[in-house]
């Protein structure tokens, strides 16, 4: 499997354990994957869960972050205790009762380390998340960390095909396997490839390359933020339904 082409050490030790190395480098490109990966779960989980208006929300993720961050929270991970999501939640809970007691708190921007989050398109999400999981804040940041994962996987599904100038392929699997997952009907492959200008018996073989690319990315994205082998493997389970 194609790894991260040496974004990290090539090992199976995900970016979780990378949080604890000593080289600083390391460590915040293992921060900048794991906030990637998490800030937006983390978000709306506060704005649930804690209640919290959008402002302080705001404040509260990148501060949770940074944070967790600049003292090592995540070292005390244990994988044989909790699956890392759940860990991770922990920590969020944690964190906000400790600012509830801290009215001084540091606001946003204030010298702690944090990667870009939309904060407005999150909260543009929130009404509909709700409403899909009934307010419950648990169920809400799993779902808000599938949905994560895989709008990464298709970023960098889109950027890795087109790079490869086969960004065909990448369209294809866009207007078939993405678009038309809330439409009435899937167009035909006949359809496909006359949008697109292949042959029509080419329009599988493409669409077979796209899948299989996208699966290989979202195994690396799960094994890059999981806690271990165990973990991992649960959630490959959890979100294609098969063991890896």
């Amino acid at each position: 499997m194609e790894r991260n082409r040496g974004a990290f050490p090539a090992t199976r030790i995900s970016v979780v354990r990378w949080l604890g190395s000593e080289d600083r480098g390391t460590r915040h490109r293992a921060h900048d994957a794991l906030a990637s990966m998490y800030w937006k779960p983390v978000y709306k989980y506060i704005r649930l869960r804690w209640n919290k208006p959008r402002d302080d929300a705001e404040d509260l993720t990148q501060e949770f972050f940074g944070q967790a961050f600049e003292k090592n929270w995540f070292v005390d991970f244990d994988p044989a205790r909790a699956r890392f999501r759940t860990f991770l939640r922990t920590c969020v809970d944690r964190s906000v009762m400790r600012a509830d007691r801290d009215a001084s708190r540091q606001k946003r921007g204030g010298g702690v380390r944090v990667v870009p989050m939309d904060f407005p398109g999150a909260e543009s999400e929130l009404s509909s998340a709700v409403a899909a999981d009934r307010g419950d804040p648990d169920e809400l940041f799993r779902r808000e960390w599938v949905r994560s994962v895989f709008e990464a996987a298709i970023a960098r599904l889109r950027e890795d095909l087109v790079s490869r100038q086969k960004a065909v392929h990448f369209e294809l699997f866009s207007r078939y396997d993405l678009h038309s997952v809330d439409s009435e009907r899937r167009p035909t492959y006949a359809e496909l490839a006359g949008a697109v200008g292949i042959p029509v018996t080419q329009v599988t073989n493409y669409l077979a390359l796209a899948r299989r690319r996208f699966r290989e990315i979202v195994l690396d994205l799960l094994a890059d933020t999981s806690g271990d082998d165990r973990d991992y493997a649960d959630s490959v389970r959890e979100l294609l339904g098969v063991s890896p």
